[in-house]
């Protein structure tokens, strides 16, 4: 049982990852368009916005990057290799996993935010 719970802990996190990466594609692909939008914007508001979005984008693709290799080191770990009698090895692993998985949702919830004001303030602006 404790192995099937490892399997699936380490499938979870190779989906995290690859849902990460798609992440970080998207937020590159907005600063792209942060940066055309720049160039057709005049108002000093607007253009302070314009720095505090590229501001939030390349710390949220620190943070993208941060999570996604913790995780891979989290999958890394030889405990990962543990047997049904290794009951330590395996609480270990659950509890890096629990608190990967807040980290996780934390970050999916706050790119949720970003992309959403940035839509916003796409829309008011060009």
């Amino acid at each position: 049982m404790v192995t099937t719970d490892i399997a699936q802990i380490s499938e979870e996190c190779n989906a995290w990852r690859e849902a990460l990466r798609s992440q970080r594609e998207e937020f590159t692909r907005m600063k792209s368009e942060l940066q055309q939008a720049a160039a057709h914007i005049t108002s000093k508001e607007a253009l302070k916005d314009v720095e505090h979005y590229e501001n939030q984008f390349d710390i949220q693709l620190a943070n993208i990057h941060d999570l996604k290799q913790s995780i891979k080191s989290h999958n890394k770990m030889p405990a990962l290799q543990a047997t049904e009698n290794d009951h330590s090895a395996a609480d270990f692993i659950t509890s890096g996993y629990k608190k990967l998985a807040a980290e996780y949702q934390q970050l999916r919830q706050t790119l949720h935010e970003i992309k959403s004001d940035f839509q916003r303030f796409l829309v008011n602006y060009t």
